[in-house]
Formats: C-alpha cells, sequence, structure tokens
C-alpha cells in the first residue's frame, strides 16, 4: 500500500514540473512586458535580469505553501487516501488548465486557478464523506468558503484599482515629460528615478523578507519597525547616485529603472506565485511522510498534520526556481503570452488581434464623449499645453528610425508600469489583500496605455475588446478550475487507480495536441510575417520583385485550392472538402494580413516610387478579392456535400474540369509574363479572356438545357452557376492585375478609376 501511494506523490512532482512549465509560460507576461515592450535592453539581457529576480524569489516561497496545505479546506478533517485523490485532481486540473491559455496566448491568473481547483477538488470529496459516511461533520465544516470569497473580491478589487491608478499616474507622468522627455529627464530624471528606486524597494522588503525562508525573526522585525526609514534612506541615496551618474556619464536611468522593476517583479512572481506550482504535491508529499510515520490506515488516519505550520527546504525551493528559469528561457508559449499584451499596449495600431464587439464599441463611443466633454470644460490655454505634451510625434519619428527595432511604447510608460504595479502589490501585500500579480500588472498596463494615447480612435474597439477577452478569461478561469477539479475528483473517487491512469494518458495527449497546436500556429505566423517590409528599403525594384512573388504564391495556392475542391466535390469526399476549407483559412488570414502590411509599410516609400506603391496596393486588394471568389467556390461545395444534397452530374463536372484547366493556364501566363515582361505575351493573355469566357457561357447554357429537361434541381443549379460566375470573377480579377502592370509599371501611367472586374465588359459576360 505504501508503494502505491508513494507513487501517487512520484506522480505528483511530475505533474508539479509540468505545472511550473506551464505557469511560468504564463506569468512570464507580469515582469517582462514593460522591458520587452519598451525594448529596454536585448531580450537576453532582460531574460537574465528576470531569471535572476525568478531565483532569487523562489527562496522567498516557504511562508506561502501555506495556502495548498490549509488555506482552502480544513485537511484535518480529510483521511490520508482522500487528500491524495484531491492534490492528484488538482494538479492535473491545473496543468491541463493553464497549457490551454498558454496554446492560446491568453494571460490568466494561476493564484485563482489553484484556490478554485482546491475548492473544487475538497468540495467533491466532502460531499462524498457527507452522503455516505452517517458520522460526517456538515460540509461547511470541510472548507473555507471565505477565502474563495475573497480571491473573487480581489479581481473585482485590482481590476478597478489597477486600472484607475495606472491610468492616473501615466497621465500625470506624461503631462510632465511629454513624448520628447530627453530634456526633461536632465532635471527631473534623478528625483523621478530615486522616487521608482524607493518605491521598489519597498515593494522587495515587503514581498520578500515576509515569507523568506533563510530570514530571521529579528531581521523581519527590524525592517517591519523601520520601513520608512529605509524609504527615505533609498529615495535620498538613490537620487544622489542617478544625478551623479548622469551628470559625468552617459548612464540612462530610465533603462536602469525599468531593469530593477523587471527584477522585482520577477521576484514577486516567484516568491508570491511558486505555491501555486509546487504547494499542492509538497503538501501531498508531507501527507505521506505523516502516514508512513503514523503507521495507520489510509482510509482511517485524519490529515491533522497538514494544519499546522510545515517548514519548506530551501533547496527544494531553488531546485524549483532553476526549472522556472529554464522555462522563462526557452518557452515559446510565454512570447506568445507577452506577444498578447503587448498587442494591446503598443503605441501604434498594429495588427489587432480582436475584433470589435458590441460592448467595445459602446464603451470607446462613451469614452469619446465624456472626454469631448471634460475638454470643453478646460481653458484653451491648458488644452493647448496638454496638446503639446501628448503630442507622439516626437515618439513616432523615432520608432520610424529605429524601424524593426523600434519600441511598442517608450521608456516613462515602461517605467510607470513596473512602479505602479511594484506599489500596489505591496500596498495589497501589507494590508493582506489577495491581489494577483497577474491582475494587477495587467491593468495597470492596459491603464497605461489608454492614458498614453495608444488606444486611439484606429484601435480603441478591438483593443477594449482584447481587454474584456482577458478579465472574461479569469473569472472563466475560476468557473473552469472549480469545474474540472470537482468532476475529476468525483471519477478518481469512485474509479480508483484505473480511473487516475487513465486521466493522466488523457492529460498527456491534450498537452500534446496542444504543443502540436501552437507549434503549427507559430510556424504559420512566421510564415505571415512580412519581415522583409521592415527591414528593407522600399524601393520601386523590390515592390515590384515582392508583387510578383506574392502573385506567383497566391496563384499557386488558388489552383490547388480549386484542383481539390473538383476532385474532392465529384466524390462527395466531405472529409476532403473539409480540409481544404481549412488550407483556404490559413491562405485568407495571410491574403489579409499582406494587405494590411502593403498599406502600413508605404508610407516609407520616396516620392519617385508613389507609383510602384499604388500598384503594390491595388495588387493586394485584387489578390484579397480573388480569394474570396475561391472562397465562394470552396465553402459552397462542402456545404453542398454536407447537406447530403444530390451530386453533381459527370457532365457538370467536365464542364467545371475544363474551366478549371483553361484558369490554371491564364494564371501561370499572367505569372511568367510579369517575371519576365514583353509586351506580345502580356497582349495574347489579354485577348485569350474570350475563349475563357465563352467556356463559362457554354457550360451556362449546358445547364439551362439540363433544368428544362427536368434533368437537375434547384441546388445543383445553384452550385453549377455559383462556380461558374467565380470562375468568371477570377478570370477577370486576374485580367485586371496583367492591365495594371502594364500601366502603373511597364508604361508608368497614372491607373485609372477601377471598374469592377464583375461589370468591366459586356462583351465578356
Amino acid at each position: 500500500m505504501e508503494t502505491l501511494y508513494l507513487a501517487l506523490v512520484v506522480i505528483l512532482f511530475l505533474l508539479a514540473i509540468s505545472d511550473l512549465i506551464v505557469g511560468v509560460s504564463n506569468d512570464a507576461v507580469n515582469f517582462l512586458n514593460s522591458a520587452v515592450g519598451a525594448k529596454a535592453a536585448q531580450l537576453k539581457t532582460i531574460l537574465a535580469v528576470a531569471a535572476l529576480g525568478v531565483l532569487i524569489g523562489a527562496t522567498f516561497s516557504s511562508g506561502m505553501m501555506e495556502v495548498a496545505r490549509k488555506g482552502i479546506f480544513n485537511p484535518q478533517y480529510f483521511y490520508f487516501s482522500e487528500i491524495i485523490i484531491l492534490f492528484l485532481a488538482v494538479m492535473i486540473t491545473d496543468v491541463i488548465l493553464l497549457d490551454a491559455f498558454n496554446t492560446f496566448g491568453l494571460p490568466t491568473s494561476t493564484t485563482v486557478s489553484i484556490v478554485f481547483e482546491l475548492l473544487g477538488a475538497a468540495l467533491a470529496i466532502a460531499l462524498i464523506k457527507v452522503y455516505t459516511d452517517p458520522n460526517a461533520l456538515p460540509l461547511y465544516e470541510y472548507i473555507n468558503s471565505a477565502k474563495a470569497l475573497a480571491i473573487i473580491s480581489g479581481i473585482l478589487l485590482s481590476v478597478v484599482i489597477a486600472f484607475s491608478a495606472g491610468l492616473i499616474i501615466q497621465y500625470i507622468s506624461r503631462a510632465l515629460f511629454s513624448f520628447d522627455y530627453e530634456k526633461r529627464l536632465n532635471y527631473f530624471g534623478a528625483p523621478w528615478g530615486g522616487l521608482a528606486i524607493a518605491a521598489i524597494t519597498y515593494f522587495m522588503l515587503i514581498k520578500g523578507a515576509k515569507g523568506a525562508s533563510f530570514m530571521t525573526d529579528s531581521v523581519q522585525d527590524y525592517i517591519a519597525h523601520n520601513t520608512g526609514t529605509i524609504m527615505i534612506a533609498s529615495f535620498i541615496g538613490s537620487t544622489v547616485i542617478l544625478w551623479l551618474l548622469n551628470r559625468f556619464t552617459k548612464f540612462d536611468i530610465l533603462k536602469f529603472i525599468v531593469l530593477v522593476g523587471t527584477f522585482a517583479l520577477a521576484m514577486a512572481f516567484a516568491g508570491n506565485d511558486l505555491v501555486n506550482f509546487i504547494g499542492v504535491p509538497l503538501a501531498g508529499f508531507n501527507s505521506y511522510e505523516i502516514f508512513v510515520n503514523s503507521g495507520g490506515s489510509p482510509d482511517g488516519l485524519l490529515m491533522d498534520g497538514l494544519a499546522g505550520k510545515v517548514p519548506t527546504p530551501t533547496l527544494l525551493l531553488l531546485l524549483a526556481g532553476v526549472v522556472m528559469v529554464v522555462t522563462l528561457w526557452t518557452s515559446k508559449k510565454a512570447r506568445s503570452v507577452v506577444k498578447t499584451s503587448l498587442d494591446l499596449g503598443r503605441q501604434d495600431t498594429g495588427d489587432e488581434r480582436f475584433a470589435a464587439s458590441f460592448l467595445s464599441r459602446s464603451v470607446v463611443r462613451g469614452a469619446i464623449t465624456m472626454s469631448n466633454y471634460v475638454g470643453n470644460l478646460l481653458p484653451n490655454k491648458v488644452k493647448n499645453t496638454l496638446n503639446r505634451q501628448f503630442d507622439e510625434r516626437a515618439f513616432a519619428k523615432r520608432t520610424a528610425a529605429l524601424g524593426k527595432e523600434a519600441p511598442a511604447f517608450d521608456m516613462i510608460r515602461a517605467s510607470v508600469t513596473l512602479v505602479v504595479s511594484s506599489i500596489l502589490i505591496a500596498i495589497g501585500t501589507a494590508l493582506k489583500l489577495p491581489l494577483s500579480t497577474t491582475y494587477v500588472t495587467f491593468m495597470v498596463f492596459m491603464g497605461t496605455s489608454l492614458a498614453d494615447g495608444a488606444w486611439g480612435r484606429e484601435s480603441a474597439v478591438y483593443r477594449v475588446t482584447g481587454m474584456f477577452s482577458v478579465i472574461g478569461g479569469w473569472f472563466f478561469t475560476a468557473l473552469s478550475a472549480f469545474t474540472m477539479a470537482f468532476i475529476i475528483a468525483l471519477i478518481f473517487s469512485f474509479g480508483g487507480l484505473a480511473a487516475i491512469l487513465a486521466l493522466l494518458a488523457i492529460t498527456a495527449f491534450v498537452i500534446y495536441r496542444t504543443h502540436k497546436y501552437h507549434g503549427q500556429r507559430m510556424e504559420e505566423e512566421e510564415l505571415d510575417q512580412e519581415k522583409n517590409l521592415e527591414e528593407e528599403p522600399l524601393t520601386q525594384e523590390w515592390i515590384i520583385e515582392k508583387g510578383v512573388q506574392h502573385l506567383s504564391e497566391a496563384f499557386g495556392q488558388f489552383e490547388t485550392l480549386l484542383d481539390d475542391t473538383l476532385k474532392a466535390l465529384s466524390t462527395e469526399d466531405l472529409t476532403g472538402l473539409a480540409k481544404t476549407a481549412k488550407k483556404f483559412d490559413k491562405l485568407y488570414k495571410r491574403t489579409r494580413k499582406r494587405r494590411q502590411n502593403a498599406n502600413r509599410a508605404l508610407d516609407r516609400l520616396t516620392e519617385n516610387d508613389l507609383q510602384a506603391g499604388h500598384f503594390f496596393i491595388l495588387l493586394s486588394d485584387y489578390l484579397h478579392e480573388m480569394t474570396k471568389n475561391v472562397r465562394e467556390i470552396v465553402v459552397p461545395s462542402l456545404n453542398h456535400v454536407n447537406n447530403n444534397h444530390k451530386p453533381l452530374l459527370a457532365a457538370q463536372i467536365d464542364e467545371l474540369h475544363s474551366v478549371n484547366a483553361l484558369l490554371k493556364d491564364r494564371l501561370q501566363a499572367i505569372v511568367d509574363a510579369m517575371k519576365e515582361y514583353e509586351p506580345e505575351k502580356g497582349a495574347e493573355i489579354i485577348s485569350n479572356l474570350p475563349v475563357l469566357i465563352k467556356a463559362i457561357r457554354s457550360a451556362r447554357k449546358n445547364q439551362i438545357k439540363r433544368i428544362q429537361n427536368k434533368e437537375v434541381g434547384t441546388r445543383n443549379s445553384a452550385l453549377h452557376f455559383n462556380h461558374l460566375g467565380e470562375y468568371r470573377n477570377l478570370a477577370l480579377f486576374s485580367n485586371r492585375i496583367l492591365k495594371i502592370y502594364e500601366d502603373m509599371i511597364i508604361n508608368g501611367e497614372e491607373e485609372e478609376e477601377a471598374v469592377m472586374p464583375q461589370t468591366s465588359d459586356s462583351q465578356t459576360t
């Protein structure tokens, strides 16, 4: 029996390693986003500073481990066999849940997840005890429900306070320094840095000294009684030192503040959140030790020993810290979560990941109305002064000069985010409020972004949606963590060892699948990134080369998709059509992103290359429209087969294949002509368009005859006519692409107002 439970404890620690990996991947955003977004240093330097903070902070976690043992439930009322099942359910749920959030790049709270998993699993075991044991205690005796309610209150409290504090402090800071802050740093930089260092010092003392495994009671008592003196000394000393460094050297005060703040938040994360990853396995190991030493029955031994204070070895904490550091350096999912946060706070519009919603539109509209109302109340002199301070042109000029090395926002905002987050977390800890580092840092970051004008009219609705999505994810974390842990604990209680092994296998499979999905998504994102648009000069030659490359890639994928669709449609292969539809989705996203990138990149064109830029935009537009035409062939074909409508006749399939072959030849000829242009080839391609149109017209006439002869039904006719119409549109768009290439690039003529291909020439209809 001891061997079985030892094996379960080993499984707990294996799950802990996995949980450390997925947990760090999720929470790295808390301390990395400011330094990475502002590009305070090379990524390796930022990671090294954060890793040092994590390693030191891990040794401060000993006091926090009590939460897993007795913070949510009363262990003295549970038997050893029940405790082990409870802890296993919690760890399996935590690994699956956090890995899912990481895969989709959404930051969530590991504190909330572990608390509600403990609550759900404990409630499941307690319910079984209440309904199966006549001597059981009332349900409320088993659960510490006040803790869960405190966490919910903490979510609401931290969201409002952190967002408001970040917004107000950033607004004041920007009004003081402006976006062109280099000169003002000579006067205000040292006091600003001194204040920041004092705040971070306070934060590190409050967060660090309280739970450190090596900190003596006398040292903690000294810090508690002399906090004010330490703060004043820290402010004065750091101000003087920073002033001297700035005066006689080229020392960057803001960069120093950002890196120190990154270290402090990383240390706080490890000190506060390490319990979320290894607290439960340690509690399971402590339970096993009590069981072995007592020699009692696992079904009759109550866990009174967990109710007391159990020290955690510093070496074990350091080992956990090492795992966290390795994960921080190697995790690609951590980069995804950081990217989500940075996308919501970057100064420019960028690629907006989230779509607009009714709620976000309403919020933005209300904010604009309120802003206009307040603005009308201010004197013109005050408004003009504020407008100068919040003028982003200085920042835009610097970022344009830096190109791909441009930061998402500047050092002022990064330092405010870190300092305000540090102060709020320290105050919350001192007041014993259940604030989460995730909630505080994310909402401060959102508040500073709003105050800085990052949420302009071009991006506000999308970023508000993103913020609400992340906040909603926090509440979803609580609900899903509670529910999953509750169900898994019930399954373990009734299914025994077989259920445990089965769910472990399922967990391993789920993690494998999410890692594979994340890898595929990262490959797609890397493929979609138009690095050359940022790295190379946008000359006419380069634009033409890139345009022809995009054209060749898109036409090649059009051909593959159309071939696969017709092949699967002819055999009613639903699986094949579904796969083709998925391939199309990737193509559509890529063409849409290329269209957006084309519009953003052209601001770096010279006056002499504007004509090529105009061609590039039109080409991107036309390819995007042709992609929509392909969709109107792929998706209706899938729906037709999926709805079990009558298949197309063999003659209809042959007609579509004939038209498809003519289109493929045409697309390839256009690509070849644009790579090595010859006037005769171009003229021949344009003049051959009626051949394809004639084939489409002939197929339409044949279809009309089938309808008259009652050979086909309505659904059949609708699909066939739809496909012929979309092939016609594809042909006309391809013709238009070659025409604008000749007019704008070869002949250098200004493009006249484009006529939509659908109505361009009556003779081709």
